[in-house]
């Protein structure tokens, strides 16, 4: 597996977590302080995530950075 497997992997994950929570990209986007513009790449795995993003997003959706990258 390499890092762009790794990226989508991640990407597909924050976007089935959002889900599974009912929320829309916008309403993901305003808890995070962010473009859903941004956001939409993020899910689409078209931009290299922070950690510091990813932590962000963990905290909007109430999880922990492991929920993410198990």
């Amino acid at each position: 597996m390499d890092y762009q497997d790794e990226i989508r992997y991640i990407s597909a994950r924050i976007k089935e977590l959002r889900k599974e929570r009912m929320l829309t990209v916008q309403e993901l986007a305003y808890r995070c302080d962010m473009e859903r513009s941004n956001l939409s790449r993020i899910e689409a795995g078209r931009t290299n995530l922070t950690i510091k993003t990813m932590c962000i997003i963990c905290n909007a959706l109430n999880i922990t950075l492991r929920d993410v990258i198990r």
